[in-house]
């Protein structure tokens, strides 16, 4: 079941990013960040998003999953999500984003390339 949760997560990042772009994407992101930190401590904890995760369809995933997402996304190791960290975690969970953001990149890379030759 998490999965499927997961699944419809995923699918609805890119169509934010079309509908909002860049700056709108991430200004939800941190929307969504805020809607889910523990508000005394200004990060996502364990507890805090086991609390909170219903608010974002998440009410499905096991305790497992939502320990395994804060670890995945804890690049610092603190135990917790900051606000960058869960941005990252978003952008990486959605391979449709991600594959997107990679032709983007590319297709600048390649601009760059070709006024740089000319």
């Amino acid at each position: 079941m998490a999965t499927t949760n997961q699944s419809q997560f995923e699918d609805f990042l890119p169509l934010m990013a079309d509908k909002l772009g860049g700056d709108g994407l991430i200004e939800e992101l941190c929307n969504g960040f805020q809607l889910l930190m523990d508000a005394e401590k200004g990060v996502i904890t364990f507890d805090s998003l086991k609390k909170n995760s219903s608010i974002l369809g998440l009410d499905g995933m096991s305790d497992y999953d939502l320990a395994s997402m804060v670890k995945e996304g804890d690049f610092d190791g603190d135990g917790a999500l900051n606000q960058m960290e869960f941005c990252v975690l978003m952008f990486r969970l959605s391979p449709n984003l991600m594959a997107q953001s990679e032709f983007l990149l590319e297709e600048a890379l390649e601009q760059e390339f070709d006024s740089f030759r000319h």
